[in-house]
């Protein structure tokens, strides 16, 4: 299979890519020109293609790759951070370039093309969140990633009633992950790397209903969805751990302190919330189970053992 994975020297796309090629599928890996990432994704690896290519840029890798694709996985995507999640122009340009993503996945002849969407498109709400809860997000990094699902959905419909493409589009609502890898100023790296040092770490207050998925559990849903053999997984899919899975945060990192031998401490309230205020993540995945049969293999005591190389 040919396979084109955007943002792939990022958290989740430098994962996703590394699964595929151990699946022996041809990675096109997009990454921008000059990154200074590429150490992320291993050297001479048989069916790895980095391509240089600014995001804006997605809908011409027609003219650099020149064989049919069957799937697109696009996880590039600008601002990420908690200070950029609210401005405004630099989350609708990102809406724009995956625009030209989509664009190019159609040129390409991909038949599938999956979005790494946000628990953040849902907004503050405190019950269960299935994929028809209603959206309602805070933050312009939220707002953004559900204009793009609107955009997007509304596009490929229009290309499938027109007999121009039949390509399916996946919003893959993707909530917490963790791993090795992942955003130093994480949650879970500072907790680990304070406690590891046996260092103090000031925390919110963490009374917000959470849920933790581990890296290579969402790549392996990630790739169920993209491999289906059903006839169509067109729409939204939430991405996490199962709803039972879900408990107070402080009950986490009462876990990752414990993991790592009640070395250091830590407090509750001193630190502002972020862009996304006070959420509580309880995810419903029984369409992701129902569609793919999808169900985590690691438990969170032994992913923060992973994750820190134990």
């Amino acid at each position: 299979m040919n396979v084109v994975v955007t943002g792939a020297t990022s958290f989740l796309g430098r994962a996703v890519a590394n699964r595929l090629l151990k699946q022996g599928s041809r990675v096109y890996a997009v990454v921008r020109p000059g990154s200074g990432n590429l150490r992320y994704l291993p050297s001479n690896q048989d069916g790895l293609v980095i391509i240089e290519r600014e995001l804006g840029e997605l809908d011409t890798l027609d003219q650099v790759i020149d064989e049919p694709c069957q799937a697109f996985y696009h996880f590039g995507w600008d601002g990420s951070g908690s200070e950029n999640r609210m401005k405004r122009e630099v989350q609708q340009k990102n809406v724009v370039d995956a625009l030209k993503a989509l664009e190019g996945a159609r040129r390409l002849g991909c038949s599938r093309f999956l979005f790494s969407g946000s628990q953040a498109e849902y907004g503050i709400h405190k019950g269960s969140l299935s994929e028809e809860t209603e959206c309602s997000p805070v933050s312009e990094y939220g707002k953004a990633k559900l204009d793009f699902l609107k955009q997007a959905t509304k596009k490929t419909n229009q290309w499938q009633q027109e007999g121009i493409s039949s390509m399916e589009y996946i919003h893959a609502r993707i909530f917490s992950v963790y791993g090795p890898g992942d955003h130093p100023w994480s949650l879970v790296e500072s907790c680990l790397r304070a406690f590891g040092k046996g260092e103090y770490i000031s925390l919110g207050e963490c009374t917000q209903m959470w849920n933790f998925l581990y890296l290579e559990d969402c790549v392996r849903a990630l790739i169920l969805l993209m491999e289906q053999e059903k006839e169509s997984v067109s729409g939204i899919y939430n991405v996490a751990a199962p709803e039972r899975e879900t408990k107070p945060l402080r009950e986490y990192i009462r876990q990752m302190y414990e993991t790592m031998g009640f070395h250091g401490s830590y407090s509750y309230g001193r630190r502002r919330p972020n862009a996304e205020g006070l959420a509580n993540l309880i995810p419903d995945i029984s369409k992701l189970e129902k569609n793919t049969g999808f169900s985590p293999l690691v438990s969170f005591s032994e992913g923060v053992k992973k994750t820190c190389g134990y």
